[in-house]
């Protein structure tokens, strides 16, 4: 049997650093409060992570948990906050069988290349609006797309 595809490149580590680099320039371009920024795969697989000087320690697995939920999902974190008002209890037993890294609120994008979701982003320490904003500025400065 032949079968003919064009798979896509999935997220490198080289994309997801400037994706991270280019969030936290944004959130200071932006004067907001220290961020933490998460970068992950299509499998929602850590592959870059930062915290900024003085940004508590939560931030990080809010972030993570923002950017899985993006990833498992294919949209961003503000679509998933207003399905979820409109279903709570579909979005409760996603976080339940997330085991906790599922956090549908706004801060965070999907990363797309070709049309596919590769990775995510998320970030914690603004407002969810700011956030998420820092994410697509991280993403479309390393020449990708969000969904």
């Amino acid at each position: 049997m032949n079968q003919t595809h064009s798979p896509v490149e999935p997220l490198t580590l080289a994309e997801a650093n400037g994706i991270l680099h280019a969030a936290l320039a944004a959130a200071r371009a932006a004067n907001m409060p220290p961020v933490a920024v998460v970068v992950l795969d299509a499998a929602g697989h850590l592959v870059a992570l930062q915290r900024e000087d003085g940004a508590s320690m939560l931030r990080t697995d809010i972030a993570l948990g923002k950017a899985w939920a993006a990833a498992g999902m294919g949209v961003s974190g503000s679509v998933l906050h207003g399905r979820a008002q409109g279903n709570p209890a579909f979005f409760n037993a996603l976080a339940a069988t997330g085991h906790g890294k599922f956090i549908p609120q706004a801060g965070s994008v999907p990363v797309v290349r070709g049309g596919i979701v590769i990775g995510a982003v998320g970030a914690s320490g603004g407002k969810g609006e700011d956030d998420e904003a820092i994410c697509a500025a991280g993403v479309l400065a390393a020449g990708l797309a969000t969904a």
